[in-house]
């Protein structure tokens, strides 16, 4: 039997006691009743050690938003939004949807997420039908190990005394593996520029396709930069490190469960003018491709 771990004394402790309820409770959206020519919704902003809203959190209510709106049985397959300002996480979020079109089979909405009456992230998306067509996918890259042989995200961190290193321990809802290594405290043993994460939310999800695709966009904004850190040998604990998303596009092929181990295989093909760009393919445990993903972000890195 093993010792019961330390009481956790952190500031976000008594506040998100489990992750992955704290996550859902950000992403349960209320509807104000509110009706202009657009959609209006409210909800609350998870607590982050550094004050500024997640970019994954406010990516995954406006999934959620717009979701909100579309009848019937149409899915989302794609979304392009931009990070206009950092979000406070003091402050609840208001979302303004408009429905700007609903043809045949796609239903286009542009979500836009205010605080303080001025946007932090503008999103446009498109639903659609579950159609037949062509498919053909992309094969997942051999030679990845597996979850269960890489340490998880609490076994790397929670020996380190820092307030963001405890919260990426114990409150994040998502477990992250990384292969070959992670990022956290060094910039690896080579200088390349592609990496694989294995994620997985740390408890079980709903049954509901949406909030799924909702919170593997959530999920999909952790790491995605990495691989530009990884390509220069820089890491997280970089000294004046400043990195913010700018933009993030995301499209969902086939259906996943993100409470299931979901392979992140991520490769940076440029970096230039303090910006980056990443890309990203997500894949079931037995090679299913679900999803991709593209960010380009700010990084900066004080030159010498």
């Amino acid at each position: 039997m093993t010792d019961a771990p330390p009481p956790d004394t952190s500031p976000y402790a008594d506040a998100a006691p489990d992750p992955v309820a704290a996550m859902l409770k950000a992403l349960d959206l209320a509807d104000t009743g509110a009706r202009t020519t657009e959609d209006i919704f409210t909800a609350p902003s998870q607590w982050m050690p550094q004050g500024r809203v997640f970019g994954g959190q406010v990516m995954a209510q406006s999934v959620l938003a717009a979701t909100r709106t579309v009848e019937g049985d149409r899915l989302i397959h794609s979304m392009h939004g931009y990070f206009l300002r950092p979000g406070d996480v003091n402050e609840p979020i208001t979302f303004s949807v408009d429905r700007i079109h609903d043809g045949r089979s796609f239903s286009t909405r542009r979500t836009q997420a205010f605080q303080k009456g001025v946007p932090i992230l503008s999103m446009i998306a498109s639903f659609q039908d579950d159609d037949p067509g062509l498919e053909h996918q992309a094969a997942m890259p051999e030679g990845i190990p597996q979850p269960e042989d890489l340490p998880s995200t609490r076994e790397v961190l929670e020996q380190f005394d820092h307030p963001v290193a405890r919260f990426w321990a114990t409150a994040r809802p998502f477990d992250l593996r990384h292969a070959p290594g992670h990022l956290y405290f060094g910039g690896g043993s080579e200088r390349v520029a592609h990496q694989a994460v294995w994620l997985r939310a740390l408890s079980p999800l709903p049954e509901d396709e949406n909030l799924h695709r909702a919170a593997l966009a959530y999920a999909s904004d952790y790491s995605i930069l990495e691989p530009i850190l990884r390509r220069h040998g820089q890491s997280w604990a970089t000294p004046g490190l400043k990195m913010a998303s700018l933009d993030h596009a995301m499209w969902w092929h086939r259906p996943a469960r993100v409470d299931e181990w979901l392979c992140y295989v991520q490769e940076s093909p440029n970096a230039i003018g303090g910006r980056g760009l990443s890309m990203g393919r997500i894949f079931t445990r037995e090679g299913v491709l679900v999803a991709s993903v593209a960010q380009e972000g700010m990084v900066r890195i004080p030159q010498e």
